[in-house]
């Protein structure tokens, strides 16, 4: 254990063994691996946590690569979900990722066990089976979105996902940095929760640039 503890240095400094070891024991499933699945990927595999579910069917394509970071150019035409494991892996080698190359829809009609679910799609009706399928293995889940230079976050526990409109619509584009800002604070929800510290549940998060720079965070109690 003292080359897992030397690994993880800095995290121990600040929770101590007990708690990193805790993280060991943790498993997570991660829904897409695109440009938030990738920020979310390297960092919860790399805080510690022993295994990671992740579900994507996709293939990189160029257009992909500026703005999900587990992917270089050489990759193109590969599946997603096996590049970002094999990097989180060589990266840890306390973290033992799975990538399942299918639709959600597929992953969802088996029941499975986890302590967390994050959100990585980038449509409404995804997130929508998500929120079923978490409901019916009693397990919560992060909430994420980008757009432009907007984002969302949402640890949702008990609260109704019809609050959204279910719809698909054309996105705008993406600035590569809110992604990997709303990543992040998921991640940090995610740990702050696997460890057993505090988190506000059922509360959205809504964070945008207004007209003068500043970043402003908005706050909205979601319905149960």
């Amino acid at each position: 254990m003292e080359k897992y503890y030397h690994y993880f240095n800095r995290q121990v400094m600040l929770w101590g063994e007990e708690t990193q070891a805790k993280l060991q024991k943790k498993k997570i499933a991660i829904v897409g691996s695109g440009g938030l699945g990738s920020s979310l990927l390297i960092a919860l595999s790399s805080s510690g946590i022993g295994q990671i579910d992740l579900i994507d069917f996709d293939v990189v394509s160029t257009h992909n690569i500026h703005r999900q970071i587990a992917f270089a150019v050489g990759d193109e035409g590969k599946y997603k979900a096996e590049v970002a494991a094999r990097l989180a892996e060589s990266r840890c080698p306390y973290v033992k990722v799975t990538p399942y190359l299918m639709r959600f829809e597929e992953f969802a009609e088996e029941s499975r066990s986890y302590d967390l679910i994050l959100d990585a799609t980038d449509n409404l009706p995804s997130r929508a089976q998500i929120d079923a399928y978490a409901k019916r293995i009693g397990c919560p889940w992060v909430y994420g979105s980008v757009e432009a230079f907007n984002g969302q976050v949402c640890f949702i526990e008990r609260s109704s996902f019809d609050a959204f409109k279910i719809m698909d619509r054309e996105p705008a584009g993406i600035a590569a940095p809110i992604v990997m800002h709303i990543a992040s604070l998921q991640a940090n929800l995610a740990l702050r929760y696997l460890v057993g510290q505090s988190v506000k549940k059922d509360l959205l998060y809504y964070l945008y640039f207004n007209d003068e720079g500043e970043l402003i965070t908005q706050k909205f109690n979601m319905p149960v």
